[in-house]
C-alpha cells in the first residue's frame, strides 16, 4: 500500500449520508455529511450526496479535488443489497482512484464486530438483519417499503398514520399521539392521503421520534406500535440466531429506543457494537487496497 493512499468510508443511509477520511496510517483526517444516499430512490441524488460528504472530508483535511485519485473509497449504500442497483452503482462514474460498493448493512456488520463473525440488525429509516458467518453472508429482511422494513422508523411512521385514519373512522380510540399527528394535517384525513402518496421513507421516519416520545408517556397507540416493532426485530434476530450467530449488535437511529422492548431471548444475544458502518466501510476500503479486513482505522488526536 502506498503511504499517500487515502481511505474514504461512506455510510449512505435513507435519511443522510456520512463519510470519514483516513490516511494510510489509519489517522483520522475528516468527516462530512450530506442528504440521503439510498440508490433505490435515485442513483444521481445518492452519488451527489456521496460526493458532497466526501468533499467535506477533503476540505476538513486541508486537501482538494486534486487528491481524489489518491482515494480508495468504500461506498456502503442503502439499496445496494439489491443486485440491479448494486450493479448500476458499480458502473456509475466517480472521481475516486478506486471504489468498492456494498450495502450499508454489510459495512455495519463489519464495523460492529471488527471484521469477525457476528450479526447486526439495523433499525433506522429502514430495517435489515445481516450476518457474517464462516465466510458466508446472510441477509434477513430489508426489502424496502411498502413490502418490508418492518420495525423501522419509516414503518413506524406509516403505521402511526394508519392508526390515525382508523381513529378517524371510529375503529380505534383516539390517543394523545394520534390526535397530535392528526392535528399536524389540520385534522383532514384527505391531507394524510395526499401526503403519504408522495412521501419517501425518510418522511415517514421523521415521525418516529414523536412516537418514541409518546411511548415513554405510556400512550396506548405508541406503546402498541413500539411493542409491534420490537416483535419484528425479534423475528429478525431469531432468524439470524438460527444461522448459528452468537453475537448480535443493534445499530441505527432507533436502536437505543427499541432495545427495551425486545424479548429476553434477543437481548441475551445482544452485544455492544465495536464500531459503526463508517468503521466497517473503512475496513472494507483497506481490504480492497490489499490490507487485512480487520485493520480498523484509529482516530488520531487533533
Amino acid at each position: 500500500m502506498h503511504s499517500g493512499t487515502l481511505f474514504l468510508g461512506v455510510d449512505g443511509g435513507g435519511t443522510r449520508c456520512r463519510a470519514r477520511l483516513c490516511a494510510a496510517s489509519g489517522a483520522w483526517l475528516g468527516e462530512g455529511s450530506a442528504g440521503p444516499a439510498n440508490i433505490r430512490r435515485g442513483m444521481e441524488p445518492a452519488f451527489a450526496a456521496v460526493l458532497e460528504s466526501g468533499m467535506a472530508c477533503l476540505r476538513q483535511a486541508g486537501l482538494s479535488p486534486r487528491d481524489l485519485p489518491r482515494v480508495t473509497a468504500c461506498l456502503a449504500l442503502a439499496g445496494a443489497s439489491e443486485p440491479a442497483e448494486l450493479a448500476a452503482a458499480q458502473r456509475h462514474q466517480h472521481p475516486f482512484g478506486h471504489v468498492i460498493v456494498t450495502s450499508d448493512a454489510h459495512a455495519a456488520c463489519v464495523g460492529a464486530h471488527g471484521g469477525r463473525d457476528g450479526a447486526v440488525i439495523v433499525v433506522g429509516t429502514g430495517s435489515i438483519g445481516w450476518a457474517e458467518l464462516n465466510g458466508r453472508q446472510h441477509r434477513v429482511g430489508g426489502w424496502g417499503l411498502p413490502v418490508s422494513d418492518e420495525g423501522s422508523g419509516a414503518w413506524l411512521g406509516a403505521e402511526a398514520l394508519r392508526r390515525v385514519l382508523w381513529a378517524h373512522d371510529g375503529r380505534l380510540p383516539w390517543t394523545g399521539l394520534l390526535t397530535n399527528l392528526f392535528e399536524e394535517f389540520d385534522a383532514d384525513p384527505h391531507a394524510i392521503v395526499r401526503w403519504a402518496s408522495a412521501a419517501a421513507p425518510r418522511d415517514f421516519a421523521a415521525l418516529a421520534p414523536r412516537l418514541v416520545a409518546y411511548a415513554l408517556l405510556n400512550d396506548p397507540a405508541a406503546v402498541e406500535l413500539m411493542r409491534l416493532a420490537a416483535s419484528h426485530v425479534d423475528a429478525l434476530a431469531a432468524r439470524l440466531i438460527a444461522f448459528g450467530v452468537k453475537r448480535v449488535a443493534l445499530t441505527g437511529g432507533l436502536a437505543t429506543h427499541i432495545e427495551r422492548w425486545l424479548s429476553p431471548e434477543t437481548r441475551h444475544h445482544l452485544v455492544a457494537p465495536a464500531g459503526d458502518a463508517l468503521d466497517g466501510a473503512l475496513a472494507l476500503a483497506r481490504a480492497g487496497a490489499g490490507s487485512a479486513v480487520d485493520a480498523m482505522p484509529r482516530r488520531s488526536a487533533r
